[in-house]
């Protein structure tokens, strides 16, 4: 065998060291990628049986919201009508504020003049008395 051949075998040699080598690189990196495809296989089964689950609880959610739509609408009907009804309170309040100030006035000063009335016939009925009293005695 010649120099030529035998550095020609030591290439071969050093070259199927080097393939081997990748080979078996290659084949310890596989063999967890083969675990992680597994597992996201299992992970993307998972996945589509919780979207499946979740599409069927959004359909019933959305059966029930519509279900409570007239609920929602009519309580906001009637806390508008409250809010109507408050002011039209206040209105018919003040209005009947305004309008009895001046008939409260009006009694108050026809019960006044009463009183005094009332007083000045007492004072001269009593004097009247007291005049009759001072005759007799």
């Amino acid at each position: 065998m010649s120099l030529g051949s035998l550095a020609w075998l030591i290439v071969a040699i050093a070259i199927l060291i080097l393939f081997g080598s990748i080979a078996l690189l290659v084949y310890r990196i596989t063999k967890p990628l083969k675990n992680v495809l597994v597992d996201a296989d299992i992970i993307a089964r998972e996945a589509d049986e919780l979207m499946a689950n979740a599409n069927t609880l959004l359909v019933d959610v959305n059966g029930k919201v519509s279900t409570l739509d007239p609920a929602v609408k009519a309580v906001a009907d009637l806390g508008v009508s409250v809010s109507d009804l408050n002011s039209a309170t206040k209105n018919l309040t003040g209005k009947a504020r305004s309008s009895n100030a001046s008939k409260v006035a009006s009694a108050f000063s026809t019960m006044n003049n009463m009183r005094k009335n009332h007083k000045s016939k007492a004072k001269s009925s009593s004097t009247a008395t007291e005049a009759a009293t001072e005759v007799t005695e």
